[in-house]
């Protein structure tokens, strides 16, 4: 049951990859660094639902095998397709986000999943941005798994269009171009505050941003 399990996340995560690139045209734009096997956090702009799958979707097979989002598990448990598709199909490194039914500290389950070697996709602003703003004020995990591990690449990871092709409250997407585009990365620097380093990553991914006419 094991094997025909894996068999099927296997299956389903290469389905979800070539729909998601189907329906959004999907692409990813390398500026400043390469999509080379090195142990990154991407760290992204959260907007939809569909964030985690479309940088899935568009990062080279080698380097998906490698990566795992860190995702909500209050979200992705909540029923029995999602319970299936982020801890199995995607490997997610579930965070309940409600601090009573945390049993381990969420940072530490980071790391160890850093630990084993795997990269990572992290949302720091902690929640889906329904605000005009390009950003939310991002939460200090980021800058708390710098400090913990400063020698990984902290990749800034900007999704373009993507709460056009999944609005809130949707299950049907919108068939519209998307591009993820990845910059350079970012490393927290020697006794750098945590607020100057947040601004500095923030503004690191806003710079991505295409203005209009652009991407």
């Amino acid at each position: 049951m094991g094997l025909l399990r894996r068999f099927a996340a296997g299956v389903t995560g290469s389905t979800l990859s070539v729909f998601a690139r189907f329906i959004t045209a999907a692409r990813a734009e390398w500026r400043g660094i390469e999509p080379v096997r090195r142990q990154r956090i991407y760290y992204a702009n959260h907007t939809s639902n569909a964030d985690m799958p479309i940088i899935m979707a568009v990062l080279p097979a080698a380097l998906r095998r490698d990566t795992r989002p860190v995702a909500a598990a209050d979200y992705w448990l909540k029923t029995k397709a999602r319970a299936f598709v982020g801890p199995e199909v995607y490997n997610a490194v579930l965070i309940d986000r409600r601090s009573e039914h945390q049993t381990e500290d969420p940072i530490e389950k980071i790391v160890e999943a850093l630990d084993e070697g795997a990269s990572l996709i992290i949302f720091p602003e902690g929640g889906r941005n329904r605000s005009e703003d390009p950003l939310m004020p991002f939460k200090a995990g980021l800058y708390n798994i710098a400090n913990k591990r400063p020698d990984v690449d902290l990749v800034p990871t900007w999704i373009d269009n993507i709460a056009s092709v999944m609005p809130s409250g949707e299950v049907i997407p919108v068939p519209l171009a998307c591009t993820v585009i990845f910059g350079n990365p970012v490393h927290v620097r020697e006794d750098e505050e945590k607020d100057g380093f947040l601004k500095r990553a923030s503004d690191a991914l806003v710079a991505l941003m295409p203005e209009r006419g652009d991407a």
